[in-house]
């Protein structure tokens, strides 16, 4: 069996202390945590304890078997074994917003294809507030281990919809009456000069060639990162935090 076959088998997976924590807090489905044999300092003692109260099957391996199930370098002597990732609808972030009594707040990638960027993505959406992410179906990073163990498990706490066509959610986005905010280094506002508030779809770009033109055609309107130095780009989650942010502290004055 080559790498490759191993990494199709073991394909739904958490990796990575943190994550897997998050995972067992989450009360989502497990099917089997591995750990590394003779593994018992720091924070495994944590998760073997949570796993026997969640009456999660545990197994040790030996470190040359767990390295060869492990996607991520540093998995850190523990992955757990999960259902494949069950993505929402459209329907359920908007529902997400009205269980929680605010107005929606969203996120649209339009074509993100770093599963690490994906990751940090996720982590600070869901530290920012946002409701749900959408993602297409196609030329794009989906949820995976590496997802998982980057996000630091926020990925359990995160509604991410795959749709077969970005356009068509905005779409349904602004008849739920979201205004759709795109990110575009070519425009003339700044990010801190529109006005985030209210029910908003924020649209952040590929990681080299930003958002497609009909997506930036949809967008009601865009906004840039002011740039000073020679790099004229930001990393995808970088400029992502900092938009997300700046609607957060709108949303709260």
């Amino acid at each position: 069996m080559n790498k490759q076959e191993r990494k199709e088998i073991y394909n739904d997976q958490v990796e990575g202390r943190n994550a897997v924590i998050e995972l067992l807090e989450s009360g989502k489905d497990i099917n089997k945590i591995f750990i590394t044999k003779g593994e018992r300092h720091g924070s495994i003692h944590k998760i073997i304890s949570m796993a026997k109260e969640n009456k999660v099957i545990l197994v040790e391996k030996e470190k040359r078997k767990m390295e060869e199930m492990a996607q991520t370098e540093n998995y850190q002597g523990v992955i757990a074994m999960v259902p494949p990732y069950e993505y929402c609808q459209i329907e359920d972030i908007l529902q997400e917003a009205k269980t929680r009594g605010e107005d929606p707040f969203v996120l649209i990638l339009d074509g993100i294809e770093d599963p690490h960027n994906l990751g940090s993505i996720i982590r600070t959406a869901e530290t920012a507030g946002v409701h749900g992410i959408i993602i297409p179906k196609r030329r794009s990073a989906t949820v995976n281990s590496t997802v998982n163990k980057v996000s630091a498990g926020a990925v359990q706490h995160m509604k991410v919809a795959r749709v077969t066509n970005i356009t068509d959610a905005i779409e349904t986005l602004k008849k739920e009456g979201l205004w759709i905010c795109g990110t575009d280094i070519n425009t003339t506002t700044y990010y801190y000069e529109q006005d985030l508030t209210g029910a908003i779809g924020i649209v952040i770009g590929n990681e080299g060639s930003g958002m497609s033109q009909k997506v930036k055609k949809n967008c009601d309107f865009l906004i840039k990162i002011p740039m000073k130095g020679k790099v004229t780009s930001l990393n995808a989650s970088v400029s992502t935090g900092i938009v997300l942010y700046e609607a957060v502290k709108q949303k709260i004055k």
